[in-house]
């Protein structure tokens, strides 16, 4: 399927003039998503393609290259237990497998996501308060 440039485009400039944090567009099975909290970057679901704002095609390997931890539901994800505390964990931290590396609420319950194996943080993917997808990875262990 051919990514439509120009509609890509009126969608971000939709973001800028209504203020918008995120915006969904869908006709049949085509399907983007626009958001700013992604740092600029477009989702166009139905071909797989990942799309930044200045149009270029983003490296799977950028962060490939190590363990993904990602979210086994759609929440809001929580980098530490409670407002002001301190974080589950920090790039650089290194970790054991089943320690909780980050909640993630869903429907007023607080689920604890565990690591998935020992590892260091490489990177955190996602920002305190985030909401995320099922399968978003949420932390890159190496």
């Amino acid at each position: 399927m051919k990514i439509d440039k120009k509609l890509i485009s009126e969608l971000v400039d939709h973001l800028n003039n209504f203020k918008l944090t995120e915006l969904e567009y869908q006709d049949g099975d085509k399907k983007i998503k626009v958001s700013k909290a992604s740092k600029g970057i477009i989702e166009h679901k139905s071909s797989g393609n990942v799309v930044s704002a200045n149009k270029s095609v983003l490296k799977a390997s950028d962060d490939s290259d190590g363990v993904r931890i990602k979210s086994p539901i759609i929440g809001t994800a929580y980098l530490a237990p409670e407002p002001g505390a301190k974080k589950f964990v920090e790039v650089g931290d290194k970790i054991k497998k089943g320690q909780t590396v980050m909640i993630v609420e869903a429907m007023k319950t607080m689920n604890h996501i565990p690591s998935t194996t020992d590892g260091t943080v490489k990177k955190i993917m996602v920002n305190d308060g985030q909401p995320v997808e099922f399968g978003q990875t949420l932390i890159v262990l190496k």
